[in-house]
């Protein structure tokens, strides 16, 4: 007989380790099957496709002089929920009394109305008015800005 016995040495700690290193291969080649799988709503979780914001706070400085107080606007899905000034300097409070009074008129009225559009304010505040107007606008346009595009514009 001529033919000669073969023996193969098999180490278990390879042998786990090599199965180790292929279960994890596999997984990773799951995980970026799953990741780049297309038609998947890219949607934050707990949103529905038909929301007006992206719920949070949402902030807009003015700037007074030499100082810069924030407009903050707190919406969640649909709706408005507050407006408030953040960072009001005592001396800009000072400087400007009327900031307050208008901000909380104009933050009545629009959460009311739940939009911009129409809101009346009174001739002695006309301008402080105006300007805080445009920094609750510029707010919620950042607010709205954050939604995902939709195809609902392109007909398709």
């Amino acid at each position: 007989m001529s033919s000669k016995t073969r023996i193969v040495v098999l180490h278990l700690k390879e042998l786990i380790y090599t199965g180790i290193f292929a279960l994890l291969g596999i997984l990773f080649l799951l995980l970026l099957i799953i990741m780049f799988l297309p038609g998947k709503s890219r949607t934050p979780e707990g949103m529905e496709e038909n929301s007006r914001f992206i719920p949070g706070k949402y902030t807009t400085s003015v700037i007074l002089g030499n100082s810069s107080v924030d407009v903050e606007v707190v919406v969640d899905a649909d709706n408005i929920n507050s407006i408030r000034l953040v960072n009001l300097d005592e001396a800009v409070a000072t400087m400007y009394p009327l900031m307050e009074p208008a901000l909380n008129d104009l933050a009545l009225q629009i959460c009311e109305k739940q939009s911009v559009e129409d809101i009346s304010y009174s001739e002695d505040n006309k301008y402080t008015s105006q300007v805080l107007l445009e920094a609750i606008s510029s707010a919620l346009e950042k607010a709205a800005a954050a939604l995902p595009e939709t195809d609902a514009g392109t007909g398709s």
